[in-house]
């Protein structure tokens, strides 16, 4: 039962910011993203809060829009019995910047992404719900890697509250996607 409250309460809650400007799409940005297609899996962690201890485990499917650039990431974490299903969807809006949704968005359960910004093997996320201001950080050390940190803002200091260690599961290689 406290499994369950946690992921359907704290894990949309959590990963809700760091002031990105907005920034116009690059070719760093189409290379990080198409990085992220593919199958993830992995253990994480929450590393605060009321819940800090609590280890799951999560499989997600990355996916890069047709014709548009950003990214989505799809399906679920566990915790012992029970599985929430995860995802989010952010593309670039051309002077807005980056724009999407975690979970079902602010609007529903979880947390809109307001902006965004791709450097150096990484993307930072800005999030954001009501009061509740935070960022995610994917960072792609290499193709078969990804790290993911959910941070709120706490007074005027960024608080990690989840990490994913997520390592690539199918087996093609990121230099062999298609667009079939």
């Amino acid at each position: 039962m406290i499994a369950r409250a946690f992921l359907t309460a704290f894990l949309p809650l959590a990963a809700a910011s760091l002031v990105a400007a907005p920034a116009l799409a690059s070719e760093k940005d189409k290379r990080f993203f198409s990085k992220v297609q593919g199958e993830w899996s992995g253990p994480g962690e929450i590393v605060a809060g009321k819940y800090k201890g609590t280890r799951f485990n999560c499989n997600f499917k990355g996916a890069t829009p047709d014709g548009k650039l950003g990214m989505s990431l799809d399906g679920g974490c566990r915790v012992g019995l029970f599985t929430q299903k995860m995802s989010a969807k952010i593309e670039h809006k051309g002077r807005q910047g980056y724009r999407g949704t975690f979970m079902d968005g602010a609007l529903g359960e979880g947390l809109d992404v307001v902006g965004g910004d791709v450097s150096n093997g990484k993307v930072v996320l800005t999030l954001n719900r009501n009061q509740l201001n935070g960022a995610m950080l994917a960072r792609l050390p290499d193709d078969d890697t990804m790290h993911v940190t959910v941070s709120v803002k706490v007074d005027k200091e960024m608080v990690p509250v989840i990490g994913m260690n997520l390592k690539r599961v199918d087996t093609r290689s990121v230099g062999s996607v298609s667009n079939r």
